[in-house]
């Protein structure tokens, strides 16, 4: 799928992140694939996965756009969203349509800061970028100096300048749309359809939603964390 047939499927609409923990019984390509088929029968209109046979079991059962990472944990950075070019190669090769990666300024595995992998990716795999940032100067940055197709408030606190951002960053999806041609995703902590439509007031082009929808295990600790008996434990 081109850039302006993904553009023209996620303008205005729903992206959601079928995801799972590492250690949680639903890991599996059959399960995230299914999750991700009962997002498109609802309404979705892409769908964020992480890891190549995620996204191939996720490209077998949906006809939507998919926005592919694959998350690392490199033990000399702390970028772990497509981190280098390695993942990004695999993510393309699982056919997806969009490729996500850390859009910030970190120093990241191997020896391409972030302007050199994105020029390297669409060199050489052709395929648009979502580059997931923290701050406006980011975003900026991404866009502008990086050329990244999309911009995602994605890592909005959970870097060292935003630890203290513990809910949607509205005012950031403001900035950057006010300020970029760049259609600009918010992603990050959206949990009700409250903040769905605040996130398009503030300008958002799409918006990808995650635990909220499918977040299983997250979802089961938030509930019973408020019990009696979860609260005792806590």
């Amino acid at each position: 799928m081109n850039l302006r047939d993904i553009l023209t499927a996620w303008r205005g609409g729903l992206i959601v992140s079928c995801q799972a923990p590492a250690d949680s019984p639903l890991a599996r390509a059959d399960i995230i694939a299914a999750l991700a088929s009962a997002a498109e029968l609802n309404g979705a209109v892409g769908l964020r996965i992480d890891g190549a046979a995620a996204i191939q079991a996720t490209r077998a059962a949906t006809r939507l756009p998919i926005l592919g990472i694959e998350k690392l944990y490199p033990p000399d950075s702390d970028v772990y969203i497509t981190p280098d070019f390695a993942s990004a190669s695999r993510v393309a090769g699982s056919d997806a349509d969009v490729i996500a990666l850390d859009g910030t300024e970190r120093k990241r595995p191997g020896c391409l800061n972030f302007p050199q992998l994105a020029a390297r990716i669409r060199q050489e795999l052709k395929l648009p970028l979502m580059a997931d940032v923290a701050t406006f100067g980011q975003g900026i940055f991404a866009a502008e100096t990086a050329g990244a197709d999309f911009i995602g408030t994605t890592l909005a606190g959970y870097t060292p300048e935003t630890a203290g951002q513990t809910a949607v960053d509205f005012k950031l999806v403001e900035a950057l749309a006010k300020r970029l041609q760049t259609p600009v995703i918010c992603e990050g902590r959206l949990r009700s359809p409250a903040d769905v439509r605040r996130a398009f007031e503030c300008g958002a082009f799409a918006v990808v939603v995650g635990n909220a929808i499918t977040g299983v295990d997250w979802l089961v600790r938030e509930f019973a964390a408020a019990t009696p008996s979860g609260a005792k434990e806590g």
